[in-house]
């Protein structure tokens, strides 16, 4: 394994969609929510471990969750997590663990991650990333993985190629569109899914934050001499507080002219709400996706429930419905209807505070 070669796992989310089973104390990156045995966090350094040694991950989380991080990842070291004070979007967390490589190996290639993302065909999916690494190495580029779409899905980036190479140029990103322009971009043919997976020697993206988000390069550059000291820490600190948050995406690569994109076709979904865990779901004859023991479902159709282990539900006459009971809150939702579940959120919070937030 080529020891120049690293991965950045972002994993400081909350994940409010899965509320009321994410929760700011457990979010989902460290919940088993398919019923693998295995957290999202552990399947994502599972997939990269083949071409990243253990050594060579980097973590970035809010530092409440440096604990949880560790216990499941226990190949890495306490120094290997970076934690973020506070949680200013892709771009600041990014720049942290590029210039953190910089500093420690300024030859460094990043692969930088999601780390709550399915992956079906895990073999392919490595020999995409191989060929970016190859790329990147190659040539001064910031590369994105791409995503053929299967439906005209209004919940993703989309990304326009310029031509029907493996790897091509970027023409434009177009953030979430709406259904008629989904629908044309299914049928177009030109645009895939922004996977949110990239990869590009660490020089590079400096070097594109100095370009393009000149205020987070001074930020960051500046940190670098704390780094790996007792003064890391406050210096984090002070840095979080003053850097905008920010998107990757925004910030830099729909500015850049380098940026290509490497189209997959390995089964992937960022398992980003309720509705797509069902979508990737075994289910039942009646298309239910229900746990392997403890639900009786009768006149039940196309829902989705979530239990704790050792609850019985019984559940009569539910059509599309989304059902997640945990030790303190029961959620009932049309899976039309999930986009409510932040003013669920809101108005828990309003009434009975953080507790079951």
């Amino acid at each position: 394994m080529a020891s120049n070669k690293y991965c950045v796992i972002m994993a400081g989310g909350i994940g409010s969609r899965f509320w009321p089973k994410s929760r700011q104390s457990m979010p989902k990156q460290f919940l088993d929510i398919l019923g693998t045995g295995k957290s999202f966090i552990r399947h994502t350094f599972e997939r990269f471990e083949k071409i990243v040694p253990a050594e060579n991950f980097l973590v970035v989380t809010n530092r409440k969750y440096k604990d949880l991080v560790l216990e499941h990842l226990p190949e890495l070291a306490p120094e290997q997590v970076l934690c973020e004070p506070v949680g200013r979007n892709t771009a600041p967390c990014i720049a942290y663990a590029a210039y953190s490589l910089l500093k420690r190996d300024p030859e460094a290639e990043m692969i930088v991650t999601p780390s709550d993302h399915l992956i079906l065909d895990e073999d392919d999916f490595r020999a995409v990333i191989s060929e970016c690494l190859e790329f990147a190495t190659q040539n001064d580029a910031l590369m994105t993985v791409g995503i053929k779409p299967t439906r005209p899905d209004t919940g993703y980036g989309y990304i326009q190629v310029s031509d029907a190479q493996p790897i091509s140029k970027v023409k434009c990103f177009t953030e979430k569109p709406d259904l008629q322009l989904a629908q044309t971009f299914l049928q177009c043919g030109e645009f895939y899914w922004n996977s949110g997976i990239f990869v590009w020697k660490a020089r590079t993206i400096a070097e594109a934050f100095e370009k393009y988000l000149p205020d987070h390069h001074l930020l960051f550059s500046g940190l670098m001499n704390a780094l790996g000291t007792d003064a890391e820490q406050n210096i984090v600190e002070m840095v979080f507080a003053e850097c905008r948050a920010i998107s990757i995406d925004y910030g830099i690569m729909e500015k850049a002219d380098n940026v290509y994109v490497r189209c997959g076709h390995f089964g992937w979904s960022d398992l980003g709400t309720w509705g797509s865990v069902y979508q990737h779901s075994r289910k039942d004859r009646y298309a239910n996706a229900i746990p392997e023991e403890g639900c009786y479902l009768y006149d039940t159709r196309s829902s989705i429930v979530s239990l704790p282990k050792g609850k019985i539900a019984v559940i009569s006459g539910l059509k599309e419905y989304i059902v997640v009971d945990t030790d303190d809150v029961l959620m009932i939702c049309p899976r039309a209807e999930e986009q409510s579940i932040k003013k669920f959120i809101d108005e828990v919070k309003y009434n009975n505070g953080d507790k079951h937030i």
